[in-house]
């Protein structure tokens, strides 16, 4: 694990916030949830843990900014310096039961992410990197996987569902790739895909419509473990317009020319 002081107080702070996510989806059911939009819940968890982890990243570093998915931005003294978080990605699985979920907390600097984590408390699985000090899952370092084709890969993808996205351009990008790979899965948590895609798990992984606190802490993971990352236009304005491709050099270019195509 990186020791740095930086990945210190972000790990403290996702592992306090992780704790009371754990304690609440071992009682799912009796969580009072609201509902935001179509298919779109925030729950009492959801806002606990990013009340946690406003708490404990303003008190280690309080001229950082924060751009949080209930708060919105807030501003801080030192312009160079966000935090990025998402309290509870996978927030429809935690509501369902099902244990594939993630807090994920990105530090970007001057638009740049430059360190990351990203934690399911449920299977203690804490992935973290930051700029020039490699990737890891607890305490082992990771790596983007190394296939070369296309055929040998399994890749994940967000699904567009009710109220959200475009289905019909979705269904075309899925077409394209479906007769072309070894595999296709979607597990409702982009934090955790791109994760996953570091640690080697899956080989690419694309989604349409992201939010920057779906991404930020994925993008370093994915870049420090050896992978690429850019947006459907095969450039880097991934968080500008939330859209994300990503692999290692060869599966992310051509995943990337099967969509463009599409």
């Amino acid at each position: 694990m990186i020791r740095t002081p930086l990945m210190t107080v972000m790990v403290q702070a996702v592992r306090k916030a992780g704790r009371a996510l754990a304690r609440d989806f071992g009682e799912v059911e009796q969580l009072q949830v609201s509902m935001k939009g179509p298919a779109d819940f925030v729950s009492a968890a959801d806002r606990k843990a990013e009340d946690v982890l406003f708490a404990e990243l303003s008190k280690a570093r309080p001229g950082f900014g924060f751009l949080m998915e209930e708060r919105g931005r807030v501003e801080g003294t030192d312009p160079a310096n966000e935090w990025v978080v998402d309290p509870l990605d996978g927030t429809t699985n935690f509501l369902h039961g099902i244990p594939m979920f993630a807090i994920s907390v990105a530090l970007v600097r001057n638009g740049t992410p430059v360190a990351g984590v990203i934690y399911n408390p449920v299977a203690d699985e804490m992935f973290v990197a930051e700029h020039g000090q490699g990737a890891f899952l607890n305490d082992r370092r990771i790596r983007v996987a190394a296939r070369k084709k296309l055929a040998d890969a399994v890749v994940c993808c967000g699904l567009p569902h009710m109220g959200r996205g475009d289905h019909a351009q979705f269904n075309r990008e899925l077409e394209a790739v479906q007769t072309r790979v070894a595999g296709l899965r979607r597990t409702g948590s982009a934090a955790l895909d791109l994760a996953w895609v570091a640690a080697g798990r899956f080989d690419a992984f694309w989604e349409r419509n992201l939010a920057a606190w779906d991404m930020a802490a994925g993008l370093i993971l994915v870049r420090e473990a050896g992978g690429y990352v850019s947006d459907m236009d095969d450039g880097d304005k991934i968080l500008d317009k939330g859209h994300v491709i990503a692999g290692n050099e060869l599966i992310r270019r051509d995943l990337c020319r099967l969509l463009k195509a599409a």
